[in-house]
């Protein structure tokens, strides 16, 4: 995973910000490549466990058939209204599925962290609820560029 960037230094976060920011953040925005070549984007929420960011998709959605034939992704976490309030988080490089198509709970190891930090941020409980139209994706950055306005300070 690269985790330096040339432009902005001043401005990127530390790997504990990081960490702070994409674990207190729900939502993200998730650029895919469609058939035709075009991109893709859409909302979803996520839980990050420091290493990994976990999506959690609908797999009748153009997203999850977008993914399916071309796994490679970029997903972008951001927050702040005023110019010096900007933070964000872009991640890229490319998906794996993880469990069952469609999710149904099956006992997974590989899944009990990512489901029990998705569970308690987004529903506020202890276990991942299972629709049986949902599945998992794990994005294992090889890149992330991010930034924080506010380091940049007053004028």
């Amino acid at each position: 995973m690269t985790v330096t960037q040339r432009r902005g230094r001043k401005i990127m976060m530390t790997p504990g910000e990081l960490d702070e920011f994409l674990t207190s953040q729900r939502t993200c925005r998730v650029a895919t490549v469609s058939a035709d070549g075009a991109p893709h984007v859409s909302t979803l929420w996520f839980a990050w466990d420091g290493t990994s960011m976990w999506l959690y998709s609908v797999v009748r959605s153009k997203r999850w058939a977008d993914l399916r034939r071309d796994p490679r992704v970029a997903v972008v976490v951001d927050t702040g209204e005023e110019y010096d309030e900007l933070r964000g988080v872009e991640l890229s490089g490319t998906v794996e599925f993880v469990g069952e198509i469609p999710r149904t709970g099956e006992l997974r190891a590989e899944l009990d962290v990512p489901e029990t930090l998705f569970a308690r941020k987004n529903f506020g409980l202890e276990e991942m609820p299972h629709d049986g139209r949902h599945a998992w994706v794990r994005l294992t950055p090889e890149k992330i560029v991010s930034w924080d306005f506010r380091k940049l300070g007053s004028p």
